[in-house]
């Protein structure tokens, strides 16, 4: 035992030298250095609905409202507004002192290009809006409007936290195409991207935005002031767990995103280390719905029919203290949650069913891709368990294991398996993307013009949310939830496999460290 333990030591220590070489290198000012929980690969905000993406965009770019620890959208960029009597017009005013880091100011033609770019991509609030408004268009320099055809949800979609986020950026780049990449980035955030610095693979660099006014009230969540006390941050990227734990205990990084659980006992006994838990995101199992064979819905009910969130959940977080079931397509333990129609996952698992099911759909045999984000381990934990379940499904199973980085981009791939495509990813979300029909993204149905990696279509669906959107009685929306709920048990756009609790941790001498579900990293002052 004694020898095993010195063996994964001395690797570790020897992965960590080779990890980390810009530590010891780097002098001056106070460095806030930070694991994050996949490398960055993606840099255009809109491009992806990645959340190493997002988190990169909270860094450098700013958003004009900003959602609290309570879900309320609370004025970021914003100064003023008004909103007309009948609902249906909403006049913005911009904070003064508001610049790009090229040093050009923030217009409202800044504003309006990014929404419209925005909306383009996020299937959540955005397209909806866009959809909605017979205008979004500037006034003045400071000032733009949205006009909308029937009341909408503006305030909630501006300030979403779900990703893609409608960060603001210059007109110049969000006048970009939508589905092509913006390489450049540059926001008006707190921090600066030192592209010159990125090491794709090992490290992202941020610098102090000298010139970024915070706004004066105290911070919660994505609001309030976003004050910056150290010089620079740096985000190392260290995919093996042992490595990230003896970094963090050794100080020689001071924050880790995303802690897996059976490392999580150990960090929680040093007496230098907090450790802060969110029982808030939620897995899932995507199947594409372009191409065979889950572009037939039996195929899709017959894994549902043997699903076990219990057995996902197990692998995924350990203890049951670590995770719940949850059989809903919304985020328990909120105002939208209800179980309603999920007999269809919380039931006995039915292989007689499956196997009927599989038959009547013609399976032959064709080749089944399962993505397998290794760096990410809920998320490998979960493939692994879906890879066994079609396996004894008699399926013919390809396990496509590779960093988050490459399966992202395949994931975005639609052309068959042959040519680089995939049959099943496997991800978690977090609850707050899952609270109600605008938000949860993954229950698009609009085909490839209209949903997330997976392009499921069903008018019923789409129809039920478009209805959601226009009611404006409560008791009406939460009764749209559940027939939308109900047709998704149906219709399976994905399996929910449970809610599990996700750990961070952080070195004591970190104070202003903010209480989120998001590792937002203003705030922090880092202490000797």
């Amino acid at each position: 035992m004694l020898t095993s333990l010195l063996r994964l030591f001395l690797i570790g220590g020897l992965t960590l030298l080779f990890a980390m070489p810009a530590v010891a290198q780097q002098s001056g000012g106070t460095t806030l250095r930070f694991i994050p929980h996949a490398d960055l690969t993606i840099l255009d905000p809109y491009w992806s609905g990645v959340y190493i993406t997002r988190n990169f965009g909270y860094m450098i770019y700013d958003t004009l409202f900003s959602m609290d620890g309570e879900f309320r959208p609370k004025p970021q960029m914003v100064e003023t507004w008004t909103v007309s009597d009948d609902k249906l017009t909403y006049a913005f005013t911009l904070r003064d002192g508001l610049k790009f880091h090229d040093g050009q100011p923030v217009r409202a033609a800044d504003v309006v290009a990014s929404l419209k770019r925005w909306g383009q991509r996020n299937d959540a609030y955005g397209q909806s809006l866009l959809a909605t408004a017979a205008a979004i268009e500037p006034v003045s320099e400071k000032q733009f409007r949205i006009v909308l055809k029937m009341p909408f949800p503006v305030l909630e979609a501006l300030g979403t936290l779900t990703s893609p986020t409608p960060f603001i950026m210059p007109e110049r780049l969000a006048q970009t195409d939508p589905f092509t990449q913006v390489k450049e980035a540059i926001g008006s955030g707190p921090f600066k991207f030192a592209k010159e610095e990125w090491q794709p693979g090992h490290k992202v660099v941020y610098v102090k935005n000298p010139d970024y006014v915070p706004r004066p009230e105290p911070p919660s969540w994505a609001s309030g002031g976003k004050v910056v006390k150290v010089d620079r941050v740096e985000w190392l990227y260290i995919p093996e767990a042992l490595t990230a734990a003896q970094a963090l205990s050794a100080g020689e990084v001071d924050s880790w995103e995303n802690v897996p659980n059976d490392s999580k006992a150990a960090l929680a006994r040093d007496r230098n280390i907090t450790i802060r838990s969110w029982p808030g995101s939620i897995g899932a199992v995507r199947f594409n719905h372009l191409h065979p064979p889950f572009d037939n819905i039996k195929m899709r009910q017959a894994v549902l029919a043997v699903a076990d969130q219990r057995d996902y959940m197990h692998a995924m977080a350990g203890d049951q203290q670590n995770w719940r079931t949850c059989f809903s397509f919304y985020a328990c333990d909120v105002a939208e949650a209800d179980e309603h129609g999920g007999e269809a996952l919380s039931g006995p698992r039915d292989y007689e069913k499956a196997k009927r099911l599989i038959t009547e759909a013609g399976y032959k045999g064709e080749r089944i891709v399962v993505l397998d984000p290794a760096d990410i381990p809920q998320s490998h934990a979960e493939a692994l368990v879906t890879n066994e379940l079609l396996m004894r499904l008699g399926f013919n199973v390809e396990l496509a294991t590779a960093e988050w980085g490459t399966i992202i981009k395949r994931s975005n791939v639609r052309e068959p398996i042959e040519q680089g495509g995939w049959s099943i990813s496997n991800f978690i979300f977090s609850y707050y993307e899952a609270i109600n029909p605008a938000t949860n993204k993954f229950l698009r149905a609009g085909g490839v013009a209209g949903a997330s990696p997976g392009w499921p279509k069903d008018e019923k669906i789409e129809a039920l949310r478009a209805a959601w959107f226009e009611a404006t009685d409560n008791a009406k929306r939460r009764d749209l939830a559940a027939q939308i709920q109900q047709r998704a048990f149906e219709f399976v756009p994905y399996i929910p496999t449970g809610q599990l609790v996700i750990n961070r941790a952080f070195r004591k001498n970190l104070a202003g460290v903010i209480d989120a579900p998001i590792a937002f990293l203003w705030n922090i002052e880092k202490r000797q």
